[in-house]
C-alpha cells in the first residue's frame, strides 16, 4: 500500500473513531445521570444503630455536618456534573446515603486524589470516600471502613471468542493490555511466571499511556483484553457497547485489597460508619446505588473494620 493510500486509511480510520465516540457520548447521556440535580440519587432514613455508635468524644469538623473529601476523577466513582462543579458518580451517592443514615448534612470536599492523607491527618474533614483501597501500610495511620471490592476486571470486544478469564492458566498465550508500574501488572507478571513455569504459553503484554488508547487497542484487536481497575471499564463498557467483562481479580491478589472509607486513626468513626454501610446493604438500598452506576460486579456482602489489605511488598 502506498504512502497516500495508508493516508487515506488512517484518515477514514480516525473519522470512524471520532464519530463513535460522538455516538457513545450520546448514548452516554442517555444511560448515565451527570446532571446536577440528580433527580434518581437514592436517599435513606435516619439509621438508630449507627447513630449510637458514633463515640460521645468524637467531634465533627462541623456540627450536624459530615465533611467527607472525595477527588472527582473518573466516572463512575466520581466526576464532575454537567455545571462543572457538583460532584456525582457513585462515591458521592455513598457518601450521602452515609451521611443519611447519620442523620447528618453532607459536605463534599473535592481534593486532589494525593492531598487526601495530610487532610484527613490534620481534621480537614471528618472522613474520605473517594476509592480508597485498603492496604497495610495506610492502616499505620488510619482506620478503614469497607464499601465496595476492589477489582481488576479484564475486558475484551464484544465478539471476542474468549468466555472467562478467572486465573493464571487462562491468559496463557494471549496479547494483553495493562498499566506499566501498577498494581494490576504486578498480578499479571506473577501469572505469567506460573504459566511459563508450568510449561504454558507467555503472555504477550503491550503498555499504552492511557485508558482510552487501551480500550481502542481492544476494539481494534490489537491486544486480546484489557486488564485494569474495573470501574472505568464498566463505565465504558456500558457507555459504548463495544466492550465485555470476562473476569475480576481482586487488587490485593493473592490476598485482599478492598475500597474503604478512611478515618482518623483510633478517632472511633469507623465502627459507625461500618454499621451504617452494613445496614444499607441489608436493606438493599446499596445494590440500588451500584447498580445506577454500573458496578454492581463490585457489591461487598458486609463492610468490614480494618481488614487484612494490600501487604507491603
Amino acid at each position: 500500500m502506498s504512502f497516500r493510500s495508508k493516508a487515506g486509511a488512517a484518515l477514514l480510520a480516525f473519522g470512524f473513531i471520532a464519530m463513535t465516540t460522538v455516538m457513545a457520548t450520546a448514548h452516554a447521556a442517555d444511560k448515565f445521570d451527570f446532571s446536577p440535580e440528580q433527580k434518581g440519587r437514592l436517599h435513606t432514613g435516619k439509621d438508630a444503630e449507627a447513630v449510637n455508635a458514633i463515640p460521645p468524644s468524637f467531634k465533627f469538623v462541623k456540627e450536624g455536618v459530615l465533611t467527607i473529601a472525595i477527588a472527582p476523577f473518573a466516572p463512575p466513582i466520581s466526576t464532575y456534573a454537567t455545571d462543572a462543579k457538583t460532584v456525582v458518580g457513585f462515591d458521592p451517592d455513598f457518601a450521602l446515603l452515609i451521611a443519611e443514615s447519620l442523620g447528618l448534612k453532607l459536605e463534599l470536599q473535592p481534593v486532589a486524589w494525593p492531598d487526601w492523607p495530610l487532610g484527613l491527618a490534620s481534621g480537614k474533614y471528618d472522613a474520605v470516600i473517594s476509592n480508597v483501597g485498603v492496604t497495610e501500610q495506610r492502616k499505620e495511620k488510619f482506620d478503614f471502613s469497607t464499601y465496595r471490592l476492589g477489582l481488576h476486571g479484564f475486558y475484551v470486544r464484544t465478539d471476542s471468542a474468549i468466555k472467562s478469564i478467572k486465573e493464571p492458566k487462562d491468559v496463557a498465550g494471549l496479547k494483553l493490555t495493562t498499566g506499566a508500574g501498577t498494581n494490576q501488572e504486578r498480578i499479571l507478571l506473577e501469572w505469567d511466571r506460573q504459566n511459563v513455569a508450568a510449561g504454558l504459553k507467555p503472555v504477550a503484554i503491550q503498555y499504552y499511556d492511557d485508558d482510552v488508547t487501551r480500550w481502542l487497542a481492544v476494539t481494534t484487536k490489537r491486544v486480546d483484553a484489557n486488564f485494569n481497575p474495573n470501574a472505568p471499564q464498566a463505565y465504558e463498557s456500558a457507555k459504548n457497547g463495544q466492550l465485555r467483562l470476562v473476569g475480576t481479580v481482586n487488587a490485593g491478589w493473592p490476598l485482599k485489597s478492598d475500597v474503604a472509607i478512611a478515618t482518623r486513626k483510633g478517632s472511633g468513626l469507623a465502627t459507625a460508619l461500618s454499621v451504617a454501610a452494613n445496614n444499607l446493604i441489608l436493606s438493599g438500598t446499596y445494590g440500588k446505588a451500584l447498580a445506577r452506576w454500573s458496578l454492581a460486579e463490585e457489591a461487598l456482602p458486609k463492610s468490614e473494620i480494618n481488614p487484612p489489605g494490600l501487604p507491603k511488598f
